[in-house]
């Protein structure tokens, strides 16, 4: 059954893969299916329609056939249940890759969005230049730990699963402020999967949306 997500008419990024319908998008090519796209606004985002399928009125939602999904974390969850190839079937190993899953969402990632916060929507605040150094080195606190139980191995937990998934566009947003680049297994772990056909597939699609037209 083919599945409709949601994605920004016109993402903030411009197309760079950092609005979260890239990974709903990156799941779906990774397990070979079929979806289609509807594109909101941002005034449509908050009209009715669109927060009876997420009541927070953002972005993406999933929709196969009387199913309403919203938050990423879930939708590439039920993806990676109903699909093979982002979960292994060894239980042990499933339940490391879903724990994986929940530590990119839940541990990594909230300090990566407060330094977004503090350089894009405080930046101009009095405190903004004090906070930077403080929220970074949060970041910083996260990623030691990571890069050691990565060491030099490809991925997380053996193969590739919707944990390196997560993880993988979690990261994805440190590229610009150089945090990355301080720890080189990082960055070649997400260089990694970047290079993934599936992932190269989901940024083409997002980056065509958003590419500027001519003529």
């Amino acid at each position: 059954m083919s599945s409709t997500i949601t994605a920004f008419e016109r993402s903030p990024d411009g197309g760079k893969g950092l609005a979260r319908d890239t990974r709903a998008r990156w799941a779906l090519e990774e397990t070979g299916q079929p979806y289609k796209v509807r594109l909101v606004s941002f005034a449509e985002m908050k009209k009715p329609a669109h927060l009876a399928l997420h009541p927070f009125g953002q972005i993406p939602t999933y929709e196969e056939g009387d199913l309403t999904l919203f938050e990423t974390g879930a939708i590439v969850f039920h993806i990676a249940e109903q699909h093979a190839g982002l979960l292994p079937e060894d239980a042990n190993a499933r339940a490391r890759a879903i724990t994986w899953m929940f530590a990119a969402l839940n541990t990594v990632e909230p300090p990566i969005l407060d330094l977004v916060t503090a350089r894009i929507v405080e930046g101009n605040r009095s405190w903004s230049q004090e906070r930077l150094p403080l929220v970074a080195e949060r970041i910083r606190a996260q990623l030691k730990q990571l890069s050691t139980r990565l060491g030099d191995a490809d991925w997380l937990d053996g193969a590739f699963s919707a944990g390196d998934l997560l993880m993988v566009s979690v990261l994805l947003r440190l590229r610009m402020s150089g945090i990355l680049d301080e720890y080189p297994n990082l960055a070649a772990y997400v260089a990694r999967g970047e290079a993934r056909p599936a992932y190269r597939r989901a940024f083409a699609a997002q980056l065509a949306i958003n590419a500027p037209t001519t003529g």
